[in-house]
Order: structure tokens, then sequence, then C-alpha cells
């Protein structure tokens, strides 16, 4: 078996594009009025992709933990918790125009894109500069090189909330999910009397009003996070750090990327955020460079701080201890995972090109766990009644126990397997002739297309094993 893994980046990125619109995985926004860039959406495979990326981020991260709480908090929310966190003022990209064809980049983004070095962190006077006296720094559009000033273009996405046109009807999208987390910290104290040290898990939808999106749905205007924000005692943050570094490696294995493409990176004193001690980036060798996949941050007291001055609340922990109470602020450690970059990162992960029974094939190499459909159910003949009969019986029963199983009777045999290979069902399971005698199955398993005999009444077990 040929492996493909080596192709070259920009040719694999276009084969896992096709692969998702072809199959069901991604769609274009809008796409049957041109598009909206930096929108997508989600087929039927594509959804229950998310969907068991989702239940198995739940699972890791919350339900089988005791010191983890879920939220599910309001995309629009009050102006003042955007104020109060520097975001109305702050949060923003330095966007640079070509004065021939008008067309506008994001200006550190174009700098990388031309190979210059030295460009995190720069203020907007050094951008200027740069450009100002850069002959080489040119349009990627139009080859020109007269540029704008440099300015500051605020991403937050701004709507109105009820009748009223004045500022106080002013609301946002919201950026992030996490400060939707902040601001219910005292309801989460006080309608669960949570433990010191304790996690707020949100899974949400964020908008940020992109520049220039690209690279399909890695950099998005419409995107989906899994946050944790977890409070811990400010003198305990340093190990609690190394336990949550750990916890996202170990997730991230087992949701099935490819550890070898993945990078912890140390971000320096002079890139961090003002407010962090300490920030990993963890990134991933995506098709077109090594990007940001996930972040973990020590936030210190910042935003509940923050939260505290601009509502005029108390947000502090106290602690019953055998010598008497303690009050403080919380600190916080921020696991923060992008779910579309997962899914394209995944996507990246499992795509295979081989040669099987000398004719080529693609196939996804998902993990069971997060594959769309666990297992395909098959007559060996679509013709055959009897055949149809026994296997839509078999369906009904695997379907029961595992939920995520498809009836797949389209085309002949070879057809329907490569079908599933390329969508990454991991089992087909083929009822034939020889079925109706001795009630046992044709089980094929994608990644090698080896086939196994089992017994219709050993299925339940046998999968339970191979799915767990």
């Amino acid at each position: 078996m040929k492996d493909f893994n080596g192709m070259e980046n920009q040719d694999l990125m276009q084969k896992i594009v096709s692969l998702a619109k072809r199959r069901g995985f991604v769609f274009q926004g809008s796409e049957i009025y041109g598009g909206l860039a930096g929108t997508y959406d989600y087929g039927p495979l594509g959804t229950l992709l998310k969907n068991n990326i989702k239940d198995s981020w739940l699972k890791k991260f919350v339900h089988s933990r005791t010191d983890m709480y879920l939220l599910d908090a309001a995309i629009l929310m009050n102006q003042n918790v955007w104020k109060a966190t520097g975001h109305v003022d702050h949060f923003s990209d330095p966007m640079v125009e070509c004065l021939k064809c008008n067309k506008r980049f994001r200006a550190d983004q174009l700098l990388k894109d031309l190979g210059k070095t030295g460009v995190d962190g720069m203020t907007i006077e050094q951008f200027n500069n740069k450009f100002k006296s850069g002959d080489d720094i040119i349009c990627l559009n139009c080859k020109a090189k007269n540029w704008s000033e440099v300015r500051q273009f605020n991403m937050m996405l701004q709507t109105k909330v009820g009748a009223s046109e004045d500022s106080a009807a002013t609301s946002y999208l919201r950026p992030e999910t996490a400060q939707g987390i902040f601001v219910n910290f005292k309801n989460v104290l006080d309608s669960m009397n949570p433990k010191m040290p304790f996690g707020i898990a949100q899974i949400g939808k964020a908008f940020r009003n992109e520049i220039t999106p690209r690279d399909f749905i890695f950099r998005l205007r419409e995107l989906e996070q899994m946050e944790i924000e977890y409070f811990v005692k400010p003198s305990e943050w340093s190990n609690h750090f190394e336990y949550w570094k750990d916890e996202i490696m170990e997730w991230m294995e087992s949701v099935g990327l490819d550890m070898k493409k993945v990078y912890s990176v140390e971000i320096g004193d002079g890139d961090r955020a003002h407010y962090s001690a300490r920030t990993i980036d963890f990134e991933f060798e995506y098709p077109f460079g090594q990007k940001e996949l996930y972040g973990l941050a020590y936030r210190g007291d910042f935003d509940l701080s923050r939260h505290a001055d601009g509502s005029g609340q108390k947000l502090q922990y106290v602690d019953q201890g055998e010598e008497g109470s303690e009050v403080f602020v919380p600190h916080v450690i921020e696991p923060s995972f992008g779910l579309d970059r997962t899914v394209l990162a995944i996507l990246t992960s499992s795509y295979r090109e081989d040669t099987l029974g000398e004719e080529p094939r693609v196939y996804l190499a998902l993990n069971p766990k997060i594959a769309p459909y666990k297992i395909a159910v098959s007559p060996l003949l679509k013709n055959k009644p009897e055949l149809v009969e026994k296997s839509k019986d078999l369906f009904g029963i695997l379907k029961s126990e595992f939920e995520n199983v498809v009836f797949d009777d389209n085309g002949n045999i070879g057809k329907r397997y490569r079908r599933q290979d390329e969508i990454g069902t991991p089992f087909c399971v083929v009822v034939d002739f020889e079925s109706l005698d001795d009630d046992s199955v044709t089980v094929r398993f994608r990644d090698t297309g080896s086939q196994q005999r089992i017994k219709i009444s050993e299925l339940n077990s046998y999968f339970k094993e191979k799915l767990a």
C-alpha cells in the first residue's frame, strides 16, 4: 500500500476541500448566491463529525470530571462587557490597503506571506515604517507597491438591539466565548457552590470580522469554540498550567490528530497578552503552514477584576478553611480549542491515498470514535429481496445500539466500499447468500480492506470492543 502523505501541500489542500464538498462535509456558505467570504456550512457528514468531536471533548473535559460545570451563555451581551475588557478599543488587527487595486490585507499576515520576519508584536508605527521603506513589499493581488497608512481594524461585528437606534442599543456578536463564562462566575458560584479549584466549560459560536478570511475553514468570520476557564488559587497556577498542557496533548492524540504535526510553542514576553504570565500555542502543520490550533493561557485575575470594576459586583471566592476564611479573586487557566480548526486538522491528519486490489483509492483514516458513520450495512445485491430484508433487520439492530450506522445499497459492492472508505467509515457489514444459511456476515476493515466472517449474534459485543 503506497502512502501519498508526502504529496505537495497545495495539492493536498485542494484534495481535502474537494472531498469535503463532494462527500457532504463542508459547503461554501450561501453558495447558490455566490457565497459569503469567511462563512461555511457543515453538510450531513461534517455535522456528524463536528458533533462527535464535541462529544469527545465534553466526555474528556466535563462529563468524566467532578470539578467542571457546563454553561451556554448568550451570544449577544451588554456592550459594557466588551468595554470593561478592552475589546471595544483594542480587539483589532493591523490593516493596510493597496492604493492601486484597493484590496485590503492584514498587514502582519501580508508581511509573513512575503517572507518577512520579526512581524509579531510590531506597533502600528513600526508597520508603517516597514511599508514606507520596503520596496519589495508588493500587493499579492496586483503586484503594486503603493500602500495606505496601516491602521487598526476592530474585528467585532456590531449590531443594534431593540427598536432604538441610539448608542444604548449597540451590542456586538461576541468575538470569543470566554467572557460569557466570566460574567456568569458569580451565578455559578452562588448556585453550584463549587470547591476550589473548578472550571466552567462552554461550546459556542464566536464572530470576528476578519480582514482576509482564508485557508478554507481555518480563518472564519463565524466560528465555533470549545473553551474552559479553570479557576485556581493564585499561588497554585503553575502546577495547574502544566496539568492542562498534558490534558490537551492527551485529548489531541485521542481524537486522531497526527501528533508528528503538532508543536507546542511557548509565547515570549513581547508577544503574549499583557495580562498573561505564560501562554502556549499548540500549532499544527496544515497544508498551508504551521498555524495555531489551540491555546493555553494563564490569564491571572484580569477578567474577573475588570468585570468587578465595570459592574460594581464582588467577583471573588471565599475559601472556608480550618483556620478561618480566605477571600480572594481566583486566577484563571484557559484551555481554548477551535472546533473548525480541529475539523480541518483531523481531515489533514486522516487523508490517505493508496492502491488496493490494484486500484487507486482515497480514504479517511478517521479514529472510529469521531467518524461520521461507525458502521455501514449492505446487502451483497440490492435486487435480492431476501438479502435486503435481512440487511435492514440487521441495520435496525446495529443502529439502535451504535446510533451512527448507515444503510448503503447504492451501486455495486465495490463502489460502496470505496464510498465508505472516502468518508472514513471504519467498518462495512455485508449480508450475502451464506448469511441466509449460517447467520454470519462479512465485516470489512477500512484501512486494510481485509475481511472477517462474524456471527450476527456476536456483532454487538464485537463492535462494542472495536468502538470503545
